[in-house]
């Protein structure tokens, strides 16, 4: 059994908290939060963890043997460094740190001390995120040509993160975990509309060598939450809405056919449209926190990496470094 400490009672911790409790493998053995009001939840909710006011003490106890970190991006490194230090396996809470080079860091940490660093990438533990996977390996799609995202809601507005760090390393993730290739370069533009001193909208677009384009929405000043990925191929496109509530997958049977001709018609361009059935995947309705938690678990217990370590951490981070340093530059195209 891997006892876990939890550091950060507040919005996502609650979550954690119950999935590592309900994880075959796991147990729940203390949980640390500065806030007073917060444990009194924690006694309430989970009786057999100690209660702690000290992170640092939950890292120091001899019966812990892997801590959670659900706190604001700027501790990230300091608590999972400290944790690993510790020879505490460690799941972080994305992103995994502030920097690229934090994140190698602690990966090359990890790998010193032969300990499990993962980071919680939620959606890639999704029935949905996980059967389009399976297609796009397959080949359903066929060559892929796009992917258009969409992550938008009113608030909740962060002090210490601008919208691109608070909502698109959920995209980042997803596509990181789909597409096999790697950008080579982002661009991203947004603004601060109503004086606020963070970028509360913003549009990121990734470039890969091979032609594949990837572009995503995030912001925090719509009326409506919106949750959709487009997937186009040569052979077929697919959606993804995650606010839908059954159907939250659906491959198209549509595309286009270009036929140039031979040599003394290639002005003469013929385009062919297709338009086949759609139909919607069985999809596994698990939660995903949950695939997360029995991730961690498993990795630990076969002492391998796990499917969103540090090498997925650090990819993700660093092209929100990038699209960071192409805000601040009047969205100039950023090499990676």
């Amino acid at each position: 059994m891997t006892r876990v400490g939890l550091i950060g009672f507040g919005y996502w911790g609650p979550n954690l908290a119950r999935n590592i409790a309900e994880t075959p493998g796991l147990s729940l053995a203390a949980v640390a939060d500065a806030r007073p009001d917060r444990l009194d939840v924690v006694a309430r909710r989970h009786p057999g963890a100690a209660c702690l006011t000290d992170a640092r003490e939950l890292i120091a106890r001899a019966d812990i043997d892997a801590v959670v970190v659900a706190t604001p991006l700027t501790t990230h490194f300091a608590l999972a460094s400290e944790s690993l230090e510790h020879d505490k396996h460690v799941l972080v809470e994305k992103p995994l740190a502030s920097t690229a080079a934090e994140c190698e860091a602690l990966g090359q940490l990890a790998a010193k001390r032969g300990l499990c660093l993962m980071v919680d990438h939620t959606f890639v533990y999704t029935g949905a995120v996980r059967k389009m996977k399976r297609l796009i390996d397959a080949g359903e799609l066929g060559a892929l040509l796009y992917l258009d995202s969409v992550r938008i809601n009113l608030g909740l507005f962060q002090h210490d993160s601008n919208v691109v760090w608070d909502l698109a390393p959920h995209d980042l993730a997803i596509v990181d975990y789909l597409i096999e290739e790697r950008p080579t370069a982002v661009s991203a533009s947004g603004s601060m509309p109503a004086g606020y001193h963070q970028e509360s909208i913003a549009y990121i677009t990734m470039h890969f060598g091979n032609g594949f384009l990837a572009h995503l929405h995030v912001n925090w000043l719509a009326p409506v939450k919106i949750r959709q990925m487009l997937i186009g191929g040569l052979q077929k496109m697919l959606t993804y809405d995650d606010m839908e509530p059954s159907e939250k997958v659906r491959v198209y049977d549509k595309g286009v056919d270009f036929d140039p001709g031979d040599d003394e018609k290639r002005r003469q361009l013929l385009v062919s449209y297709r338009a086949g059935d759609m139909y919607a995947p069985q999809l596994d309705r698990r939660e995903a926190l949950n695939g997360v938690t029995a991730e961690f678990c498993q990795a630990i217990q076969e002492r391998r990496e796990p499917l969103t370590g540090a090498a997925a951490g650090t990819r993700v981070v660093r092209v929100l470094e990038a699209a960071e340093r192409s805000l601040r530059n009047e969205g100039r195209r950023i090499q990676l």
